[in-house]
């Protein structure tokens, strides 16, 4: 099993959308090494932490399964969609996506300044300046570090 960290911004998709939801497509991710994440290291079964950014404060909010394998983003053929890619290839789409399943809602969600001042978390990327990947891994130790804090 491997660990994830995924942010999305609140006022887009949040954990009480998701909780909602159930299940949904983590859409709309544009940018290479995360579609790389999604096609050679999601796997079902991974947990992944669901971090609420541009917001204040931002945070761990709450955690989420992956239920599938990674599979084309069907919204890059979409023109209507916001994350339409116009030059990505049917036969070979540019663009990943993977299924999430809500596991629970973190409450008081874990402030990125509370990430930043627990030991053990120092090298975690979200922690890390300038650090703009929207999903990232977290490493075994880390996990267990932010269970300890919920």
């Amino acid at each position: 099993m491997a660990y994830w960290l995924m942010k999305s911004e609140p006022d887009c998709y949040s954990i009480d959308d998701l909780q909602r939801d159930g299940t949904n497509m983590w859409e709309g991710c544009r940018n290479y090494t995360v579609r790389n994440f999604f096609r050679d290291r999601f796997k079902p079964g991974d947990l992944a932490l669901f971090y609420h950014s541009s917001v204040n404060p931002p945070g761990i909010a709450g955690i989420m399964e992956i239920v599938s394998l990674g599979y084309p983003d069907p919204t890059q053929f979409d023109p209507s969609s916001e994350y339409f890619d116009s030059k990505s290839p049917n036969e070979t789409p540019r663009w990943i996506t993977v299924d999430v399943k809500f596991v629970s809602k973190i409450e008081p969600l874990i402030s990125l300044q509370k990430l930043k001042e627990t030991v053990g978390l120092e090298a975690m990327n979200v922690v890390q300046r300038g650090q703009r990947l929207s999903v990232m891994p977290v490493s075994e130790p880390e996990w267990k570090i932010i269970e300890s804090l919920m």
